[in-house]
């Protein structure tokens, strides 16, 4: 994409949740955390979204302090960061949470035209079977297509 620079990405949410909707949210930062993000120093692995008080937030973030800010001007790594969506947004994600109990968890954080953006994934928990089984079919996929690869390259 155009003008999309990627930060991070959390394969491991991607490994232990079944990915409904996806929806991208703007970051209220700091400039210190702005700098770390450039540098990419940040870790999505626990971090998850939730609702409070019709607002969303982005909690366990962890934005390492930039490596030349003074102690007194730098930012907490661990604090809880709002999340820019439109009411709307945040009413149909409250609802979708409550009625289907789902989980928003963080897949990406990337910086568009400029912008720090996280995309985030209404998800619902695996099981470990249902893990097992995400990671069958994909050795099975991998391995059909390996097979139809081979049997291309055999031809030619």
């Amino acid at each position: 994409m155009a003008g999309t620079k990627l930060i991070a990405t959390n394969r491991q949410a991607r490994r232990d949740y079944d990915i409904l909707d996806r929806v991208e949210a703007g970051l209220v930062l700091r400039g210190s955390e702005v700098k770390s993000l450039r540098e990419a120093k940040v870790q999505l692995a626990d971090a998850y979204a939730r609702i409070d008080g019709g607002e969303a937030w982005l909690v366990g973030l962890h934005i390492a302090p930039w490596r030349t800010a003074a102690t007194h001007s730098g930012h907490d790594p661990e604090r809880r960061r709002k999340l820019l969506l439109h009411r709307d947004e945040i009413d149909r994600l409250r609802a979708r949470l409550d009625q289907e109990r789902l989980t928003m968890v963080p897949l990406s954080l990337y910086f568009k035209d400029g912008r720090a953006k996280v995309e985030l994934a209404l998800a619902k928990p695996r099981r470990k079977g249902d893990k097992r089984q995400a990671i069958a079919a994909r050795d099975a996929r991998r391995e059909a297509e390996q097979a139809v690869g081979r049997a291309l390259k055999g031809r030619g």
